[in-house]
């Protein structure tokens, strides 16, 4: 007579049927997302259903962590189904994902254990394994309590377990398809895969512009320019006046595509503040892998590569700078002597940058549009409903200037050119009375904007505003919903700023501001530090998830989810390290974290190692002492810190403090290494 299995060996094989489906329903998400952090929960989840079939001990402890597992990935991939920003989910999420992945690998090792003849078993001494299952046990906890998820809720109902799981798996087929179909699945596989930067430079291209009038005479001398051979130009003019705009129009033209094709690059640099920071945008279109300075990188792919196009727009904004002007030049120098290269900037004002040959003739600056071009932009943006006589009224406000005409437009299409010309000389003389002086017509179609009945319906929108003037590269929605803004309906806000024409999305749908409304909010609307803080604590937390499992396969931070944000991150640290800050040792934690993530990407040391160093004084805190000074020594070879000594003995003190064996370990492993290299790099010299 067969042998009847025992209660646990049922238990243990009925648990095994649900978990099994349950993987199934993971294994698709992996497949069609391509996420790191899921992959591994994958492989170790299947890995564990074959172990159990042969578990011949602690069957009852087993089943209890199989159980629990299985509750716990049930909880994630619902996490993925009601995500309402896709696979990107919070940092929180992010970082307790990472720790049941941990524990999913002791799990593993412990069921391992419960072989016949196991090898892993022989590894433990005595009492090592009940001290592995206390941790196992105390990890699943940690998740059941993290996604309130209770022990009596869990289901003893075989079949109606199997019924829910069939029931999920069929939720992820749905969601499966209905990404196939809007084809964000592929998009989001390369940016987990960390391929995003290297597609097609096409796909990187900003749209065509829709509504563009007035420049035919200067899109056909530049054309012109390109038909005599490989040209160098550059299109100047002041703020609003269309530069991009016309750029936009030249990368797009058919003649040009013909041209180029798919060697084509549009970069933006109004990110940039450096020669190195500018080449790493350029490297990033390339599809370069990053790098402290990628010039010679770039140099060397175009003068290898096929006839090439690059437009760098916005350069003043890096060229500007006293200290980064002469080593601009030098780079653009460097471009322009390639031949199969050719180079296009945009520049506000009416300098050409030196060491450079531009091509003769020479643009001149644009000059507003002409009056009929001006009427056609108007009338495309607010419809033709309205009195050419009210329309030229409207007009004469702007100075023809298209960012002008485009805000007003806007405001004149919800609210009638009466009531704006009655609002511009009701703001006119508000601003007059209170003491400003006489502002362009620009800023008085900014500020005339900022008092519309849309932004009085959603003044939050304004706050929204005033924070992306100091963010270059703009939000997207995943960080405008999972940042904890104080804002009730953030995508309102959103929808305002958009329809107003204060804000706009790029191609990678991140919400943006054209530099001139930027500079208009951050000198006379600044972003309070009730709606900094929010975004310096995501940051952080980004940050701190992506560290704690660079170089694994566990991570579920993608790097193109910071490094989208890169020069966010800068922008909100710079202004969180200044002396009086109240969140300043946060600021010194995150700036910490990302000159990790610089250093691990390649990118070298961020520009805030000085600033932090200058900090370490003022600071209290013991443990934020010795983890800012471990970053120090950490990054020694590429920031070399004077006293180092004298900080390895302060760090040190401040370990008598707290306990931390790790930071301590980090610590002194790398003061040995640099004692070694420094060592090393003596003996050679002497040799």
């Amino acid at each position: 007579m067969p042998r009847q299995p025992t209660v646990n060996k049922v238990r243990l094989n009925n648990i095994s049927k649900c978990v099994a489906i349950t993987a199934s329903s993971l294994d698709v998400l992996v497949d069609t997302l391509t996420i790191p952090g899921l992959e591994a929960i994958s492989n170790t989840t299947q890995s564990l259903l074959e172990l159990v079939q042969t578990v011949k001990q602690n069957k009852d402890e087993c089943a209890e962590l199989m159980e629990h597992t299985h509750e716990l990935l049930k909880a994630i991939i619902g996490v993925y189904i009601k995500s309402d920003t896709g696979p990107e989910l919070p940092p929180s999420i992010l970082t307790e994902i990472t720790r049941f992945t941990e524990t999913l690998h002791k799990i593993h090792t412990f069921v391992e254990a419960q072989q016949t003849g196991s090898k892993i078993k022989k590894f433990f001494r005595q009492g090592e394994l009940s001290v592995l299952l206390k941790d196992c046990k105390a990890g699943l906890q940690q998740g059941l309590d993290f996604f309130n998820i209770k022990i009596v809720d869990i289901m003893t109902n075989v079949r109606e377990m199997q019924d829910q799981a069939q029931l999920r798996h069929q939720e992820v087929l749905d969601i499966i398809e209905n990404l196939s179909s809007s084809d964000s699945a592929s998009s989001i596989s390369k940016m987990y895969s960390g391929s995003y930067a290297s597609s097609n430079s096409i796909s990187m291209l900003p749209a065509e512009p829709k509504i563009f009038h007035g420049r035919d005479s200067e899109l056909a001398d530049i054309l012109k320019l390109f038909k005599q051979g490989t040209p160098r130009i550059a299109i100047l003019g002041a703020g609003g006046m269309g530069k991009t705009s016309l750029a936009r129009t030249v990368v797009h033209h058919e003649e040009i595509t013909t041209k180029y094709h798919g060697n084509r690059f549009f970069v933006a640099c109004d990110t940039a503040s450096s020669k190195p920071e500018l080449a790493g945008l350029v490297g990033a279109h390339l599809g370069l892998k990053p790098g402290k300075d990628l010039t010679q990188a770039i140099l060397q792919h175009f003068s290898k590569g096929p006839h090439s196009l690059l437009i760098l727009d916005n350069l003043e904004t890096v060229w500007e700078s006293p200290k980064s002007r002469e080593e601009i030049e030098e780079l653009l120098s460097l471009l322009t002597d390639i031949d199969s290269l050719a180079l296009v900037i945009t520049m506000r004002g009416a300098e050409r940058p030196s060491k450079v040959q531009w091509t003769r003739p020479f643009l001149l600056p644009l000059p507003p549009l002409a009056q009929d071009a001006a009427r056609q932009m108007f009338i495309d943006i607010a419809d033709a409903k309205h009195s050419l006589e009210e329309v030229d009224q409207v007009l004469s406000l702007t100075d023809n200037m298209p960012l002008s005409i485009s805000l007003l437009a806007h405001l004149v299409d919800v609210e009638g050119c009466t009531e704006i010309l009655s609002r511009w000389e009701t703001e006119t003389t508000s601003l007059i009375s209170e003491g400003y002086d006489r502002r362009s017509n620009l800023e008085l179609s900014i500020s005339l904007s900022l008092s519309s009945p849309r932004i009085a319906s959603m003044p939050q929108s304004q706050d929204l505003l005033a924070l992306l003037s100091m963010l270059p590269d703009g939000l997207s929605d995943v960080e405008l919903k999972q940042t904890k803004f104080p804002i009730k309906d953030i995508l309102g806000c959103k929808a305002t700023l958009l329809s107003t024409a204060l804000a706009y999305t790029d191609n990678h749908k991140h919400l943006k501001v054209l530099v001139p409304i930027r500079e208009y909010m951050g000198r006379l609307l600044p972003p309070t530090d009730q709606m900094i803080q929010p975004l310096l604590k995501h940051f952080h937390q980004l940050l701190e998830s992506y560290m704690t499992t660079v170089g694994t396969r566990t991570g579920t931070v993608p790097i193109e989810r910071i490094t989208s944000n890169y020069t966010n991150i800068e922008n909100i640290l710079r202004h969180g390290l200044q002396q009086g800050e109240p969140n300043v040792t946060d600021s010194v934690y995150c700036a910490c974290h990302f000159n990790r993530f610089s250093m691990v990407t390649g990118r070298g040391p961020t520009t805030f190692l000085e600033e932090i160093t200058n900090l370490l004084p003022s600071l209290g805190n013991h443990r934020l002492k010795a983890y800012l000074i471990t970053e120090l020594v950490q990054s020694w070879q590429n920031h070399p810190v004077s006293h180092s000594e004298a900080l390895i003995v302060e760090a040190l003190a401040h370990f008598k403090y707290f306990d931390d064996p790790d930071l301590e370990c980090m610590l002194s492993v790398q003061y040995v290494r640099n004692e070694l290299k420094r060592n090393c790099q003596l003996t050679f010299t002497l040799i």
